[in-house]
């Protein structure tokens, strides 16, 4: 028998457990991020109990964080929080896959990349306000579509629309990767109904913009973009949890 036999076996057993170990630390932080972007992401709902004097079923969630809008400061801030929390805790679990090739699998680096996406874009967001409220303000939407606005009003709906990528691309990637690989059971069980509900909430949402944007109305605008921001939040929060129960990402 070699003499190195021996000290050599544990090494080669030793090494998965030990390249494991980042994984299993990251988890909880990246829960605890994770469910305080989603929670902080449904500030919007605080409108029920303060006087906005904007009609939730017609217009935009980001109308709330406008310039000109009394709480506009108070949205703005949650917005970043919520993105930044978002974004950290995506950025945490994607460093943590792409450190071990073994947990390097395109359906959860794609998903937590779209995490990533979604919180940047959406900090991005609130240091890119609208300037006025376009859904309730006839001079404001007539200024918004003569070009009349600030840059801000083009900026922010390059970062919404990113945001909202991301979210839909972390929704889609990570529920499948859930699924496919034996992993976070809660969102592997409860994942796919959030997803088919997202996206048709998604396809009202984009459906009544485009019909706002023609000068058709708003078609329930507002309530359509309600609910696909909730559901956002859900399902980040049964993303946390599902991180925190498995305690590994």
């Amino acid at each position: 028998m070699s003499p190195n036999g021996p000290s050599l076996r544990p090494s080669r057993r030793a090494a998965p457990h030990s390249s494991s170990r980042p994984a299993s630390r990251a988890a909880l932080p990246v829960a605890v991020l994770i469910g305080l972007g989603a929670a902080a992401y449904t500030a919007w709902v605080l409108e029920v109990v303060l006087s906005t004097g904007l009609n939730p079923i017609e217009t935009y969630v980001s109308e709330l964080a406008a310039q000109d809008q009394p709480l506009g400061g108070l949205f703005r801030a949650t917005d970043f929080c919520a993105g930044l929390l978002a974004f950290a805790g995506g950025l945490l679990a994607l460093c943590g896959l792409l450190r071990h090739a073994e947990s390097r699998r395109p359906w959860a680096v794609a998903g937590w990349a779209g995490v990533t996406l979604f919180g940047a874009a959406t900090a991005a967001d609130a240091w890119l306000p609208l300037s006025c409220t376009p859904t309730v303000d006839p001079v404001c939407a007539a200024r918004e579509t003569a070009g009349l606005v600030p840059a801000t009003h083009q900026a922010h709906a390059v970062s919404s629309s990113l945001a909202m990528t991301g979210a839909l691309v972390g929704i889609v990637a990570l529920t499948v990767a859930a699924r496919r690989y034996g992993r976070l059971a809660p969102l592997a069980r409860c994942g796919p109904v959030l997803v088919v509900l997202e996206l048709l909430a998604t396809a009202w949402t984009l459906t009544a913009i485009a019909l706002f944007t023609a000068g058709r109305g708003t078609w329930a605008l507002g309530a359509g973009q309600r609910l696909q921001v909730l559901l956002v939040a859900l399902w980040l929060g049964l993303l946390a949890y599902s991180v925190y129960k498995e305690r590994r990402t």
